[in-house]
């Protein structure tokens, strides 16, 4: 969108943790303050660093007094370090505005003087290190509730095929060079490889040496 004689334009930026969250709040805020959709930045990846292709595409395209929406500290990402680093690179070294739509106060066009400037810098810093926190806090949370999990006998992971009733049988058949391994597959109903790999290693927990001619 341009405004004042087309000498300011204003930029959108989105992100998203993966393909599958939905990007649709981010956007209507955005389309609510007049950004249109030729002007929204959107990731679909982690915000743990910049090394993002959209962000730095904006980037290279943000001028001196132009303007980037925001939906939270959050979505800009979640290291704090990093984070700052950005807020410095935009706000001072390419002298572009940030607004942050939740935050009010995070919203360099309002007011430049020193005190303004310190207060947003101040508060900034305290969201910036709040949202890396809370992604610690919540990487943490899932450590121990899966181990929690696992202490209580909960598997993970795609559940074992079950095997079956005639494939001791079968097994021994091939085992004994009577069968090929083909042929067995196709009486227990299994892929060729399942087949193998549960008769060389799947029924008593070791390794199973082939007799000659078995195949």
């Amino acid at each position: 969108m341009n405004i004042e004689s087309g000498t300011i334009h204003t930029y959108g930026y989105v992100r998203v943790s993966s393909r599958d969250q939905n990007e649709g709040r981010q956007m209507i805020a955005l389309h609510e303050l007049g950004v249109s959709d030729g002007d929204i930045f959107m990731d679909k990846q982690s915000g743990k660093d910049f090394n993002r292709p959209q962000y730095q595409k904006l980037l290279s395209m943000l001028k001196k007094r132009d303007v980037v929406y925001v939906k939270s500290i959050d979505r800009l990402g979640w290291n704090y370090e990093e984070i700052l680093e950005q807020w410095r690179v935009i706000t001072k070294k390419i002298g572009a505005d940030i607004v942050v739509i939740d935050m009010q106060i995070l919203d360099t066009r309002t007011d430049r003087n020193l005190m303004a400037t310190f207060i947003c810098d101040t508060v900034l810093s305290v969201l910036s290190f709040v949202a890396e926190n809370e992604r610690t806090n919540i990487k943490q949370r899932q450590a121990e509730g899966i181990a929690a999990a696992k202490a209580r006998g909960v598997t993970f992971g795609r559940p074992c095929r079950p095997r079956p009733e005639n494939f001791d049988e079968v097994a021994d058949q091939w085992l004994a060079g009577e069968i090929t391994c083909a042929e067995g597959a196709k009486r227990c109903g299994v892929p060729y490889s399942t087949f193998r790999q549960w008769a060389m290693h799947g029924r008593t927990g070791r390794h199973v040496t082939l007799l000659p001619g078995s195949r």
